[in-house]
């Protein structure tokens, strides 16, 4: 199979048809506004959208086959430990959040640019498998995807010559700055042509589902990064992958765009109605811990939400508060069920505790 050359950017309109499509770009750019203005007036977005931005680093690694769960990630941050096959899987989900918060703060100051970019991947690949796959530096080597052990004659897809590379990802770039009538649109765009052009060794999926909310901030279409997508297009694996296929096959972009747009309007309408639920719960909490008449209410509140899971160690690290006033409110919330353990201290192992409410309403279902 020959490497494939993706068109540049912007589409010319034979290859973007959008004939038929506008009554759903509309129905997915109301959507996404009402998930955005659910988050109006919440003064710190990165602690409420923490819980799910776990979860999304926790799907968007599962559509590269990792089987591990959020609870997992939760429990080994709090008390760094896993079993040792689960361990860079972990690893990998929480470089995914630290990534997609680096590359947050980066776009307060600086647009989205191919340096954005390759800053992310570095802490993508950073002390996980891929680490020896050139972190933070484009390919230099012909790659291709195909099962393991196959050659690049029966691949699946073998993306452009490392020769051209560096055309396309200029022309990406300059294309992150262009003004298309529909953003929406232009988002999808951009995420099936960072993985046509497949311009890593390793974590290029990943990365490509995580532009998505960033270039939708970078346009102010989002006032923080926090809608994601990676729970729709793993419950539909195989047609998200069929789709971006069919445009390296036939050219068809209307496809992938019509599979986008339904993508957004779904789980535009499931992540209004989580996002819903954890304000209504962070307000509900506020209004409990005040009661404590406690001047460290608002940090412990604070520290719930962007934890979940945690040990005492932690909730101090977080909050700054002492040890005495830490356990206050850990026997108090422990007492009243919204703290549960996940494990009970044993030993020099402390016990690591999770708000169970949260991490069951960003799940959408009992897991604790």
């Amino acid at each position: 199979m020959k490497p494939f050359s993706p068109p540049d950017l912007p589409l010319p309109d034979s290859a973007l048809d959008l004939s038929g499509l506008f009554r759903l770009a509309g129905q997915a750019n109301q959507l996404l506004g009402r998930f955005d203005g659910c988050l109006e007036g919440v003064i710190n977005k990165a602690v409420l959208v923490s819980p799910l931005a776990t979860r999304e680093a926790v799907l968007s690694a599962r559509i590269e086959g990792t089987i591990t769960t959020i609870g997992e990630v939760l429990r080994y941050q709090a008390e760094g430990v896993a079993k040792r096959k689960q361990v860079d899987e972990i690893r990998e989900i929480v470089n995914y959040r630290r990534a997609l918060l680096a590359a947050t703060e980066s776009l307060e100051h600086r647009s989205l640019s191919l340096q954005l970019i390759r800053q992310a991947h570095e802490i993508l690949l950073d002390s996980v498998r891929g680490k020896d796959e050139m972190p933070g530096r484009f390919r230099d080597t012909q790659n291709y995807i195909a099962p393991f052990g196959v050659s690049t004659e029966n691949a699946s897809y073998v993306p452009p010559a490392p020769l051209h590379l560096n055309d396309h990802l200029e022309n990406l770039a300059a294309y992150f700055a262009n003004r298309e009538q529909d953003e929406i649109v232009q988002s999808a765009i951009i995420h099936a042509q960072f993985e046509l052009i497949h311009p890593f060794r390793d974590g290029n999926g990943r990365l490509g589902r995580m532009l998505i909310p960033l270039f939708l901030h970078s346009r102010g279409i989002l006032a923080f990064p926090s809608f994601y997508l990676s729970e729709y297009f793993e419950a539909h694996r195989d047609e998200y992958i069929g789709r971006l296929q069919a445009i390296s096959g036939h050219g068809d972009w209307h496809g992938w765009i019509r599979f986008f747009l339904e993508a957004v309007v779904e789980q535009a309408d499931k992540n209004t109605m989580k996002a819903r639920g954890v304000h209504k719960l962070y307000e509900r909490m506020k209004r409990k811990l005040d009661k404590s008449r406690s001047i460290h209410s608002m940090r412990v509140l604070d520290g719930l939400f962007y934890l979940c899971a945690f040990t005492s160690k932690q909730l101090m690290r977080y909050t700054g508060i002492s040890r005495d006033s830490a356990m206050r409110f850990i026997r108090r919330l422990r007492q009243d069920g919204t703290l549960k353990p996940i494990q009970e201290r044993s030993g020099r192992q402390p016990a690591v505790l999770a708000f169970a409410e949260l991490m069951n309403l960003v799940e959408g279902r009992e897991v604790i």
